[in-house]
């Protein structure tokens, strides 16, 4: 995608999104950062998992195609080094950093196998990178496919589980660990799904501007049609026979922690 569709995404990002506890907790656990090591967030965005992990003394560059993100990103206190680029064509020399993140981001890479490449180039080998992202599958058992099928059908642009095992080990690295994310009710960052028990989150523009898959990748037509209906059926009741129909074991988002071979 071009930078003016990030910049299109970041306008006003910051007013429902931020970082999580729970996630940004989790996010350092798995990257499990060594205090002298350096490390970088792909797809950074406004940076605000940077930040937090910074807070617990992780240095980072951050990465991203949006100048209108990163702008907000150095204004927070990170003391990260932010350079305004895509995953496919990172300006770093090779196996310069001690880890990696990419959050909510590999969904937005034009060639995801180049993009994991350029990754594993800049990595020192045995490091990590943790993803936190979605599955096709996943994202299907979201029921807001109800209200917005096609939106839904053009955001699933992630990898099946297997199919992602595959492209890690074509482009250098092993997939040692996966952990699936259900929606918790304290959830801080109001990102896709963030609002699964709370349908009338949806109704509100800031929280949709807040979700790519509503600036990005919905038409204005099927959404207000969406919007209606899901307005009447939270009126109704309806919503709560909705939302069991797609209920699912199969996590609502997804950690991976792969190593550079």
């Amino acid at each position: 995608m071009s930078h003016v569709v990030y910049d299109k995404a970041g306008v006003g990002y910051n007013t429902t999104r931020r970082a999580d506890p729970y996630l940004a907790g989790r996010l350092y656990e798995m990257l499990s950062p060594s205090p002298s090591g350096l490390y970088v967030d792909i797809g950074c965005g406004t940076g605000n998992y940077l930040t937090a992990l910074a807070d617990k003394g992780v240095r980072f560059y951050g990465i991203d195609p949006s100048e209108v993100m990163l702008a907000e990103a150095r204004l927070k206190p990170n003391n990260a080094i932010f350079i305004n680029a895509t995953a496919e064509a990172i300006p770093i020399e090779d196996n310069f950093f001690d880890g990696a993140l990419a959050t909510f981001t590999l969904h937005h890479w034009a060639d995801m196998q180049q993009g994991l490449r350029e990754v594993n180039r800049v990595l020192k080998p045995g490091a990590r990178l943790v993803m936190l992202s979605f599955t096709p599958e996943q994202l299907l058992g979201y029921w807001l496919r109800h209200y917005f099928p096609r939106m839904i059908a053009r955001s699933c642009l992630t990898p099946s589980l297997p199919e992602m095992e595959s492209i890690l080990n074509d482009t250098g690295f092993t997939l040692s660990t996966t952990e699936k994310y259900f929606i918790q009710e304290d959830l801080q960052d109001h990102f896709l799904y963030s609002n699964k028990s709370r349908p009338e989150q949806y109704l509100r523009q800031e929280v949709r501007n807040g979700a790519s898959s509503f600036t990005v990748f919905a038409e204005p037509e099927e959404v207000a049609a969406g919007l209606l209906l899901l307005e009447a059926d939270i009126a109704s009741g309806k919503i709560n026979e909705v939302m069991k129909q797609y209920e699912n074991d199969l996590g609502d988002y997804l950690f991976l922690v792969a190593e550079k071979k």
